[in-house]
């Protein structure tokens, strides 16, 4: 076996009638975490031992990644359905709420699940992802279409797919390299892990199929009110795809709201600055005073 599937216990949970695959460490309260594109589990492999301390950590593969099946369908990739996954999730595991923890595609469902459930999230952490009001707002500036100008290629047939399949799927391994500020924070290994994890039959359409499916199911929501649950969110300064100022006014949005940069990180915070982003993330968890840095 490779590197990544020896690091942490490996199960399966049939979740809205599918089987998702997710690594667990630790006892104790839940905490679920949800990966980004085109990452998968392996993402979190910095946070896992580190609150495994004090939670059962689970670090779910999202519906169409890795090791989680991959309906064929492109309907079945839209924000009604991943909701519904996590609900199962945390249901099938025994539990009634739980921390949730999501970076970039991972945050956005976290973020909507929190709207959607918010009996069932006791405290929200998200990185790298805005308020989705946020994200609908800044789409309707230059700045940030142009940042986003990739969402709009994903909506095309077959080329996306080929793009990443080129050249042993090197386009896969260049969006962590290229995009990170501390080049050394993805070994060679965790590239191959990740062109792996994409390489599985079904999984680079299951994974553009998100975009895909983005405009009718991210924006659904036509009003987000206050959310009312303590909310951390941790934002690499220096990430390419989202611009910093979609994180300003956030606070309109969230009733108890803490906001931590990190200068010199990418989009990949989590990998990139995993000592940073552990602490914040602990501190948080121990005090949930609102402060916004």
């Amino acid at each position: 076996m490779s590197i990544k599937e020896n690091l942490f216990p490996s199960n399966f949970i049939q979740a809205n009638s599918i089987n998702l695959h997710y690594i667990t460490e630790g006892s104790g309260p839940l905490m679920l975490m949800l990966h980004g594109f085109p990452e998968f589990w392996y993402s979190w492999r910095h946070q896992i031992p580190e609150f495994a301390q004090d939670y059962k950590v689970v670090a779910l593969d999202l519906r169409g990644y890795n090791e989680s099946d991959k309906p064929e369908e492109k309907s079945a990739y839209v924000m009604a359905e991943f909701i519904k996954d996590i609900e199962g999730v945390i249901k099938g595991l025994g539990y009634e709420n739980c921390v949730l923890v999501g970076h970039d595609w991972g945050g956005a469902i976290a973020w909507c699940f929190a709207y959607a459930h918010p009996e069932m999230v006791e405290k929200l952490i998200v990185m790298n992802i805005p308020h989705p009001a946020k994200f609908m707002e800044g789409l309707g500036t230059p700045e940030q279409l142009l940042r986003s100008w990739y969402i709009f290629f994903f909506q095309l047939p077959f080329l996306p797919e080929l793009m990443f399949e080129f050249d042993d799927y090197q386009a896969i391994a260049s969006a962590f390299k290229n995009m990170a500020i501390n080049k050394f924070a993805f070994t060679e290994a965790d590239l191959e892990a990740y062109k792996d994890a994409a390489a599985k039959r079904g999984a680079l359409t299951a994974m553009i199929n998100y975009y895909r499916n983005i405009f009718p199911g991210f924006f659904d929501r036509q009003e987000w009110g206050m959310l009312r649950i303590p909310t951390l969110m941790i934002w690499g300064k220096n990430d390419t795809a989202l611009g910093i100022e979609l994180t300003y006014g956030t606070e309109e949005y969230v009733e108890s709201f803490q906001l931590r940069y990190i200068p010199n990180c990418s989009h990949w915070v989590q990998e990139e600055q995993p000592e940073l982003v552990n602490q914040y993330m602990r501190e948080f968890l121990i005090n949930n005073d609102e402060s916004v840095e």
